[in-house]
């Protein structure tokens, strides 16, 4: 039992580490200032709180109409406010959606564009006479003998003078 006072060991204090020991300590002197900080509140006379009940029930709170047109007032504004917000959003993104669409369409163009010279170049490829020459030797077809051409309207020889005939308009 002697070596237990002389090294401050307790039976109490046995299950309890160094740190709990610690924070007991630090916890009483917090106590202890608080109430030294009480005592110097209070001054010679105590502190007595009276608990008052108050019924507001039967008060009506009265229309102020300055209040009730500036609030008018600040809602429209806001109103105004959120509609512009609203319609410069929507202008936004309408622009944003036409700007797609054109870049869409340009890019359709450029497609269409030489699909088309593509074709034009197939066209001149397929109507070259040197090509139509080569392919009319190639199935036995040869060039025909004067008087072998027949004219729709008439004319033997495609080579000759033609004369323009003036024929007035029938009248009614």
């Amino acid at each position: 039992m002697a070596t237990q006072v002389m090294t401050g060991f307790d039976g109490m204090d046995a299950g309890r580490s160094h740190r709990d020991r610690v924070q007991d300590r630090i916890r009483e002197r917090n106590l202890s200032l608080l109430a030294a900080q009480q005592r110097a509140r209070r001054g010679p006379t105590p502190e007595v709180f009276f608990a008052k009940k108050i019924d507001n029930s039967r008060l009506v709170k009265a229309d102020d109409p300055q209040r009730n047109k500036e609030m008018r007032n600040f809602a429209r504004a806001m109103g105004i406010l959120c509609c512009l917000i609203l319609i410069y959003g929507w202008q936004h993104f309408s622009a944003i959606e036409y700007g797609y669409s054109i870049a869409t369409q340009k890019q359709e163009l450029r497609k269409l564009q030489e699909s088309n010279y593509h074709l034009r170049l197939t066209e001149a490829q397929l109507n070259s006479p040197g090509r139509i020459d080569r392919l009319a030797n190639q199935l036995g077809l040869e060039v025909p003998t004067p008087g072998q051409v027949v004219r729709p309207n008439g004319a033997l020889n495609s080579n000759a003078p033609i004369l323009a005939e003036n024929t007035p308009p029938p009248m009614r």
